[in-house]
């Protein structure tokens, strides 16, 4: 596969944000799966996705992934990578005390097992985030992060790997990748920006990202997402270091100062610069075969 074949992803829902944030905030199937299907058009090769119930709160019902991911699957043949982070309200929470809120792990394991799910993001740590008033524990220690491993190797999905550190890189990830849960090449997504809500990570800088660039496991392969306006130019600096990208209102509402966006114009952006940097963007077909997946048809077989 030649070097200068950009993945492009799709992040259009996340598990936080609401339309009343961003009303082209896709959360319901057939709005996911025609926003989904409106960056394909404008060249996204993989989907991160997120569920929502009926009531738009979060959710890893395979059921509803499974929905989702049929409905895209009609539409094209973008690669479906099932998130299981969850979210901050419905189905994903439980109080611990006043003001302080847990994702629920049991039901963060739920979205591999949709059908059509070629792979799930991963997030092998722990952290506390506040939003709305309440502090949000997600706790991924170890135990936690080797059962998680051992469900995606028996469900034939492939991780990708989310971090949000270079401490994240170098403590589960390393070691589940050193014990063999997942094979080469490892995609890791560097998420960047988020310690405006988020305890511990990181922001984005130039010489942050490649400091967590240099502390990747041999064979991988890396993605950059960031979250608001980080989002655009640690994009681009993804791309000039090799990277590949990760654009939606998952991670940003504005295409500017003042301006909502829509996920295919964050991705119909993206796009314009990887060709203006001389760089070509990865078909879904090309997308695979980068991230060592199954070609589409045998994906399919294996998930009916």
């Amino acid at each position: 596969m030649a070097s200068n074949k950009v993945i492009v992803t799709v992040a259009p829902t996340g598990g936080m944000a609401g339309k009343k944030q961003n009303p082209n905030l896709p959360t319901q199937p057939e709005e996911i799966a025609e926003s989904v299907y409106r960056s394909y058009n404008e060249g996204a090769s993989v989907v991160a996705l997120h569920a929502r119930r009926p009531d738009d709160e979060a959710t890893c019902n395979p059921e509803i992934y499974g929905r989702i991911n049929r409905l895209i699957r009609d539409r094209c043949d973008i690669v479906l990578n099932n998130s299981t982070g969850g979210g901050i309200n419905g189905d994903m929470v439980r109080d611990l005390r006043p003001g302080l809120r847990e994702m629920i792990f049991e039901e963060r394991l739920k979205g591999a097992g949709a059908p059509l799910c070629e792979m799930v993001t991963f997030d092998a740590f722990t952290c506390l985030t506040g939003f709305a008033g309440n502090q949000m524990l997600m706790v991924t220690d170890g135990e936690r992060s080797r059962k998680m491993a051992e469900l995606f190797r028996a469900k034939g999905v492939k991780p990708e790997w989310e971090v949000f550190t270079t401490a994240h890189i170098l403590q589960h990830v390393t070691q589940l990748i050193a014990a063999g849960f997942d094979k080469p090449p490892y995609y890791v997504n560097m998420v960047l920006g988020a310690h405006v809500g988020f305890e511990g990570v990181n922001p984005y800088t130039p010489k942050i990202l490649q400091n967590m660039v240099d502390h990747l496991p041999k064979e991988s392969i890396f993605c950059v997402s960031a979250i608001g306006p980080q989002q655009l130019p640690a994009t681009t600096m993804a791309i000039l270091l090799g990277g590949h990208v990760r654009v939606g209102l998952e991670d940003n509402n504005y295409y500017a100062r003042g301006q909502l966006a829509t996920n295919e114009m964050l991705v119909a952006r993206t796009v314009r610069i990887i060709r203006e940097l001389g760089m070509e963007v990865a078909s879904p077909a090309e997308a695979r075969e980068i991230l060592g997946l199954a070609p589409l048809a045998g994906a399919a077989r294996a998930a009916e």
